[in-house]
């Protein structure tokens, strides 16, 4: 009888032992079937709403800017030319919000506009400039950068201070795009005349968010 009782003790140590040391290969066999099983079964589907972020909207908003309506070309050219990610905006007038263009020449002392007048013709230039590339874009938080900034002043001889009338431009694209997407290079030339009699004229060359 003892003989027994120590062949069956024997006889089920093994399989103590032989259960143990086969238990992580039912655990990863386990593991791998319930894997199989999971991509088995079908997906719930999911939907993903992208809002539209509208911060510089916003801004224009709380900033209580009125855009003027987009401007057409006035002769035979597009108002914007697109190239890879960079947005080229041509020459864009000081149009006011109820359509009226200003015009003038600066040069106070030949009876002509003052700095004062100038820089609100130039900020006008830059109103109509972000209207188009609202109309344009759809969405103004498309916008990664203002490049360069290009403004034409007509002046009389006299007149030095077209970097000043220019200011009007560059501060209302940096109160609407703020640092450091509005903070641009630009240029500011005088010329005696300009289309239409225009005081200014501003072009642009932008970079752009992909959709």
């Amino acid at each position: 009888d003892v003989h027994i009782e120590k062949r069956a003790l024997l006889s089920l140590s093994s399989h103590v032992i032989t259960m143990i040391a086969l238990r992580p290969l039912f655990s990863r066999q386990t593991a791998s079937t319930a894997s199989k099983l999971s991509s088995s079964l079908p997906k719930r589907a999911s939907v993903v709403i992208h809002a539209r972020d509208v911060h510089i909207e916003k801004r224009i908003e709380e900033l209580k800017i009125e855009l003027p309506t987009a401007p057409l070309p006035k002769a035979n050219y597009n108002i914007v030319c697109m190239s890879g990610d960079t947005l080229y905006v041509s020459g864009h007038l000081p149009i006011t919000a109820d359509g009226t263009l200003l015009t003038g020449t600066l040069g106070p002392d030949n009876g002509g506009m003052t700095v004062e007048e100038g820089y609100a013709a130039a900020r006008h230039c830059g109103l109509n400039i972000i209207s188009t590339l609202k109309k344009q874009l759809g969405d103004l938080d498309r916008v990664e950068q203002v490049v360069k900034v290009f403004g034409i002043v007509s002046s009389h001889r006299d007149f030095k201070h077209q970097h000043l009338v220019m200011d009007g431009c560059s501060d209302v694209i940096m109160e609407v795009f703020d640092k450091p997407i509005g903070y641009h290079a630009r240029s500011a030339i005088g010329v005696n005349t300009l289309p239409l009699n225009a005081p200014v004229e501003v072009e642009a060359i932008i970079k752009i968010k992909p959709e």
